[in-house]
């Protein structure tokens, strides 16, 4: 159990070198703010330990992840560094390579990882620093961690990742089974107005500001030279370039994209990986974590939460509430800096706090609340953190449950000689998302827990209020009322017979917890848990696409992210199989044409087998509920 960290308060003031312009390799220069330990505003003598972080967004700027439960904003840099800096240590923010007020051009990812090791080198060399660097930071600025611990600086001491670091950006995080997640797209489209080429241009600034994004993404697909994103060419090239890459080649095996391929030579160091349940690095982070723990002394640690991305102080994920134990806040430490300061003080300054003998693995399993809709409007699901000494959990049994033709998900194989089932996939009315692991999707989706069901609020929905289940393209598998509670807590594998009418085609598969009906919910509440896709012509090979030979059975391999969920007594399990989940993946034409470059559509007639012997099923991770370790409440 987590106990607060003893501080002395207000030991030091703090001065701010500001804009310190930090040589790289090649010459360019990265702005550099640096907060020192002061007396009376004037530097103190001695030599600090250092953290920093390395970010797009601008190091000025606030974070949001700095943010304490019940905040409604977030905290400033500058507060923070004075809140670590009061505890003896220096912190450095660096602007990344042409963002904000740093030299050079802007390619998103790939400069992170020399820049990274030559900014630690350079802080561990300065007389006030005491040779150890520790880093910290959110999303782009877990990434950039990552890639420089792909270089292993030597000064580097600790890392706390929260939500990047990619283990391998192909199969997650830009690319997904094939597919390409759009969170690219708005990511990109939303930071060029931030670039130094808008803000040096007025007008250009302007014209993105008039362009509405959501049009734009039901004009799809965009040629390069007429996108959104043409205003600002760095960002419209480096984005088709990712989006047109489709087949795994040495372009993704570079530092800042695929931790995987570094392993060996990855930093030794104390390292946190952190995400959660709805967060679009739940790969990332337990990938890093299984392959590093095994290879590194670290030690490695693990913490899932069940937020959106970097939404640890909040209870809840879109329209569902996980309860007062949901946050990092009065859970795992007083509160997220504390976090933080207690495992830089133990590993870096050598301070005997306890942190060496907290659990390996700090899971939140959703589930177990009461399923009624709280003050909020939210359904109340709860949940609980639960202990490990690995991932996955050395208890898990991965059981079998199988697809049946008459729409049951069941262990038992289905019947000999069962028909295939069938639906059309059109790329011109695809799947609407509704919600998942999602972030940076801002204005045209967001990630969350939400009842299946289409809803003015998300993207292109077509009949409002009925469920996702109804539409023909959707196929749904699901268990009767459980008659126990069931404990679903790993990695989820989906196996799938499949035929279509075209070369190419997607298959999705979708996990999600039926809630029965209540005075509150009367037609009860399809909870998704996690989801998954795979590009057809990838079904062999991520280095050699190929395209199908149409009405060929296939078995194909789908991976949703991993999750951690109670399924309560009369509840069902529900596994919906459908081709398309957009906006969250790009929509594949069915045509078999170069990746991002599409011009046709075509509509596929696609067929899922369930009989014997092609028997489709999904292998789900089961602890028993009695072999589950509750970490005890409260710090």
């Amino acid at each position: 159990m987590s106990q607060s960290a003893e501080v002395k308060e207000g030991a030091y003031g703090v001065v701010v070198e500001r804009d310190v312009m930090v040589a790289m390799r090649d010459g360019v220069r990265l702005a550099t703010d640096i907060y020192r330990p002061a007396r009376d505003g004037v530097a103190v003598e001695g030599k600090f330990p250092v953290i920093l972080e390395r970010t797009p967004y601008g190091k000025t700027l606030a974070s949001r992840s700095e943010v304490d439960r019940g905040m409604t904003k977030a905290r400033p840099r500058p507060e923070v560094a004075q809140w670590f800096v009061a505890r003896d240590y220096v912190v450095a923010y660096q602007d990344c390579r042409g963002r904000h007020g740093s030299e050079g051009k802007f390619i998103k990812y790939l400069s992170d990882g020399e820049d990274g090791y030559d900014t630690v080198a350079w802080l561990a060399a300065q007389p006030w620093c005491s040779g150890k660097v520790a880093t910290m930071g959110l999303s782009y600025a877990a990434h950039t961690q990552g890639a420089l611990a792909c270089l292993a600086p030597p000064a580097l001491a600790a890392m706390v990742i929260d939500c990047g670091a990619f283990s391998n950006a192909y199969l997650s995080g830009i690319r997904s089974g094939g597919a390409f997640e759009m969170k690219q797209v708005t990511w990109a489209f939303n930071q060029a107005k931030e670039s130094p080429h808008a803000r040096k241009h007025p007008h250009i600034r302007k014209a993105m500001e008039q362009e509405n994004l959501i049009d734009w993404f039901k004009a799809m697909p965009w040629k390069p030279g007429h996108s959104p994103v043409r205003w600002v060419p760095e960002y419209e090239d480096y984005l088709f370039e990712q989006w047109t890459h489709g087949a795994f080649d040495d372009y993704w095996k570079q530092p800042g994209i695929y931790a995987e391929g570094f392993y060996d030579q990855f930093a030794d160091v104390p390292q946190i990986h952190m995400s959660s349940w709805y967060d679009a690095y739940i790969r990332t982070a337990t990938d890093n974590y299984v392959a590093l723990s095994r290879k590194k002394r670290g030690p490695v640690r693990l913490i899932m939460g069940p937020w959106t991305h970097g939404d640890r102080s909040k209870a809840y994920a879109g329209d569902v509430d996980f309860g007062p134990a949901a946050t990092i806040d009065g859970n795992l430490a007083e509160n997220w800096r504390v976090l933080r300061q207690r495992w830089f003080d133990h590993w870096v300054k050598g301070i005997a706090n306890g942190v060496d003998r907290e659990p390996a693995v700090r899971l939140f399993l959703m589930g177990g609340g009461s399923e009624r809709r709280n003050a909020d409007g939210r359904m109340d699901h709860g949940g609980r953190w639960i202990v490990g000494d690995d991932w996955p959990l050395p208890q898990v049994k991965f059981t079998c449950y199988h697809l049946h033709a008459d729409g049951r998900l069941d262990p038992a194989l289905p019947a000999a000689g069962a028909a295939p089932l069938a639906y059309d996939y059109d790329p011109a009315n695809p799947v609407p998302t509704i919600g998942g692991p999602l972030t940076s999707g801002q204005p045209v989706f967001e990630g969350g827990a939400y009842d299946q069901r289409e809803d003015e609020r998300f993207f292109g929905v077509r009949r409002p209020g009925l469920p996702l289940a109804a539409r023909a393209d959707v196929l749904v598998f699901e268990t009767q009322p459980l008659d126990e509670n069931v404990a679903v807590v790993g990695p989820i594998v989906v196996k799938l017979h499949i035929s279509s009418t075209c070369v190419d085609t997607d298959f999705t598969a979708k996990l999600i917890d039926v809630h029965p009906a209540n005075d509150d919910y009367p037609r009860g509440f399809a909870m998704n848990l996690c989801d998954g896709i795979l590009r057809c012509r990838y079904r062999r090979s991520w280095e050699k696409p190929e395209p199908m030979t149409p009405g060929e059975v296939c078995e194909i391999t789908i991976e949703p992210f991993a999750t951690c969920n109670l399924f309560k007594a009369g509840h069902r399990i529900r596994l919906d199989i459908s081709s398309s989940n957009f906006p969250r993946y790009d929509v594949n034409p069915n045509t078999g044409e170069a990746e991002g470059r599409a011009l046709l559509k075509r509509v596929a007639t696609n067929r899922l087998y369930v009989d014997a012997a092609r028997a489709s099923h999904v292998v789900l991770p089961i602890v028993p509920v009695s072999a589950l370790k509750f970490l005890a409440q409260g710090v």
